[in-house]
């Protein structure tokens, strides 16, 4: 089948699933409602029905989307960057960071909000962006490959931000439960500010990333390949650092860590649509988006009203896909 047919029938698959998804997650929930309460609630006044779908199930499934959408572009970039199929936003300590960042306030007991995000979010932002800063000027100081030097340096910064993480819920066991929204995700707090600061955030990294797409399909061959066929390698490597970094880090600071979105989904939507990044990253990002609604979807109603937290999910789809990817490469 011809890419060009193959990037249509992914296209109308992504608008039908997006919509379903979406009518679902608006729909079903703790409390029940039919499909013509839903549709007649946006068109009274004081329900009590509407100001659920408005103030909770709305911004919280816009959430989950555009934060699966981000770490998905994410990921995207960074596998280019890389190289490797197997690289994820993580991988340079940004969650260990946020993590850090979050259960650190946790124990300082600090509490006051910003445009709708709370003391542990914007610790999570500042530690995340913190550490992958660190590991970025660490790994330049070295004298051998900056690619393989910035990735071992991130695994290395991420384990010992993990320790420290670690050492920190140990000195305060009370706060455990509040760390775990961290530690595994959640969009239980999702409301409109956190998702007009992320949709920001994911236009303006999608604009230069399109921009910058036929340079990252030069990284891929190689920077002296890259080098030669006029790309700025060094400049466009620091911008796409900058930008997968921001995406992840807004994205953790707005629901906790949430694994697998930008390993499997880049990775799969490649072996479908094909290497070309002015095409990967638009499909990625839209199946991110869907990706993780549903995952959410799906964690909100398998022990409702209960609810798992949105990176059990991710990692019940995300750890067989990574085994098959490892052994899909061995071979």
């Amino acid at each position: 089948m011809k890419l060009k047919t193959r990037r249509r029938i992914l296209t109308g698959c992504l608008a039908v699933l997006t919509v379903m998804a979406f009518l679902l997650a608006l729909r079903l929930g703790a409390v029940k409602t039919t499909w013509s309460e839903l549709f007649s609630a946006f068109f009274s006044e004081g329900n009590e029905i509407k100001d659920i779908l408005l103030n909770l199930r709305l911004p919280r499934a816009l959430l989950a989307y555009l934060v699966g959408a981000s770490l998905a572009l994410s990921g995207t970039i960074l596998q280019g960057y890389f190289r490797n199929p197997l690289a994820d936003p993580f991988i340079l300590g940004a969650s260990s960071g946020a993590s850090l960042g979050a259960v650190l306030s946790l124990n300082l007991g600090i509490t006051f909000s910003f445009f709708g995000f709370s003391t542990q979010s914007l610790l999570a932002f500042l530690a995340s962006l913190a550490l992958v800063l660190s590991v970025y000027l660490i790994a330049e100081r070295g004298r051998w490959n900056s690619t393989e030097s910035l990735l071992l340096t991130g695994i290395a910064a991420g384990a010992l931000a993990s320790a420290f993480t670690s050492f920190l819920i140990f000195r305060r066991a009370d706060a455990y439960e509040q760390a775990v929204f961290w530690l595994l995700g959640s969009f239980a707090l999702a409301d409109w500010n956190q998702v007009s600061v992320i949709f920001i955030c994911l236009i303006i990294s999608m604009s230069f990333c399109l921009y910058l797409a036929r340079d990252l399909n030069l990284l891929v061959l190689g920077d002296e390949m890259a080098s030669s066929l006029g790309c700025p390698v060094k400049t466009v490597r620091r911008v796409f650092l900058v930008l997968a970094t921001l995406l992840a880090s807004f994205s953790v600071s707005a629901c906790g860590v949430i694994g697998f979105v930008g390993l499997i989904v880049p990775h799969a939507v490649r072996l479908f649509v094909g290497p070309d990044h002015r095409y990967l990253m638009i499909y990625a990002t839209l199946s991110g988006g869907l990706f993780l609604l549903i995952s959410d979807l799906i964690a909100r109603l398998v022990f409702s009203p209960a609810e798992l937290p949105v990176g059990v999910v991710t990692a019940a789809f995300g750890a067989p896909f990574f085994i098959y990817l490892l052994h899909r490469r061995r071979a």
